[in-house]
Order: structure tokens, then C-alpha cells, then sequence
């Protein structure tokens, strides 16, 4: 069976919401971090993600993370997931953190800003904002 395939939307909202939650959880405290319209929805979830193998029900009613699959779109770091749409964001706020760097260092010895170099700094200033927006977006709709 492709989880890949089977690990989207609700149940993908769920899995991370459990992920990073790191703890037993029952359906009602799912349906509130998952943001979702009613215990019922979550329970049907939790019970796709049992039968993926992903989540185990204990005694007790709630449910853990047994096995923690790669998601795609998402990284792990450190036992959580992340958007990867994040980590493109960072990387443009670095080479625009150097773009504004160079810019400072020929402003100080009065060498004016070329044309084409505040376009890069637009296009990088642009590239960083939509990453980041994104990447907000997708981690904002699993919560």
C-alpha cells in the first residue's frame, strides 16, 4: 500500500498535528489542533492512519504515532515536520541578506546601485515573500 498516495488532506492534517504533538491523543483533542468540524471526522481519520500502519490506539482510547513516514511536501527535523516550502524561503532570505550586504558595502564607498542589481534585489525580495507566504499557508491549514 502507497501511504504516500493514502497520506493527504484531513488524514495528512491529523498525522502531522499527532507528529508534532509527540504525546496520546483522543479525537476530540484532534479535532480541535486539526481544526476540523467534529470528533467523528477526526475517529475516521485516526482510523485510516491505523489501518496505514502510522498510528496505534491504546488502551485508553487515544492514539500515538507508531511509525513516522516521510510526507511528502514536508522534512523532518528533529522529530518534527516541517513545510519544505519554509526551508526555499530561507534560502532566498540568505542570498538576500548577501544581496543587501553588497549593497551597504558600495553605497558606503558612493558607488551607486546599477539597475540590474536592484532587479536582482527585487526578484530575490519577491522569491523570498512568496516561499514564505506558502509556506505559512501550508502549515497554517494543518493546524
Amino acid at each position: 500500500m502507497n501511504t504516500d498516495q493514502e497520506l493527504e488532506g484531513t488524514a495528512l492534517r491529523i498525522y502531522v498535528a499527532m507528529v508534532n504533538a509527540d504525546k496520546p491523543l483522543g479525537p476530540r483533542e484532534i479535532t480541535r489542533m486539526a481544526n476540523l468540524s467534529s470528533p467523528s471526522v477526526a475517529y475516521r481519520n485516526l482510523q485510516k492512519l491505523d489501518e496505514l500502519g502510522l498510528v496505534e490506539k491504546d488502551a485508553f482510547g487515544e492514539y500515538t504515532v507508531k511509525h513516522r513516514q516521510s510526507v511528502k511536501g514536508h522534512v523532518w527535523i528533529g522529530g518534527r515536520l516541517f513545510p519544505r516550502l519554509m526551508f526555499y524561503s530561507f534560502f532566498f532570505l540568505g542570498v538576500l541578506l548577501m544581496e543587501a550586504a553588497i549593497a551597504v558595502a558600495r553605497l558606503l564607498v558612493e558607488e551607486p546601485l546599477q539597475y540590474d542589481f536592484i532587479l536582482l534585489i527585487s526578484v530575490t525580495t519577491i522569491g523570498l515573500v512568496l516561499f514564505l507566504i506558502e509556506g505559512a499557508l501550508s502549515t497554517k491549514n494543518r493546524k
